[in-house]
């Protein structure tokens, strides 16, 4: 199933690993991470699927994705 949340990937010097933040599920600073922006990456999908499955489970009222604003952005 296809899901419409964000994803904050950010490499963090400390760790050495790509650290992941879900905004929508703000519960807790960082949800995952990768060894790589891809491995985060899908990393990061698979835990937005498994949150929604849950959440979906225990009857609980998904959260709305963040939408960007509709008229066109300006790039510089």
């Amino acid at each position: 199933m296809k899901y419409h949340y964000s994803m904050v990937i950010q490499w963090s010097e400390e760790d050495q690993l790509f650290l992941v933040h879900l905004p929508e599920f703000s519960w807790q600073q960082f949800h995952t991470h990768g060894k790589t922006y891809e491995e985060a990456a899908r990393n990061g999908k698979e835990v937005i699927e498994n949150f929604v499955e849950m959440l979906i489970e225990e009857n609980q009222p998904l959260p709305e994705p963040r939408i960007l604003p509709k008229k066109p952005l300006k790039i510089a």
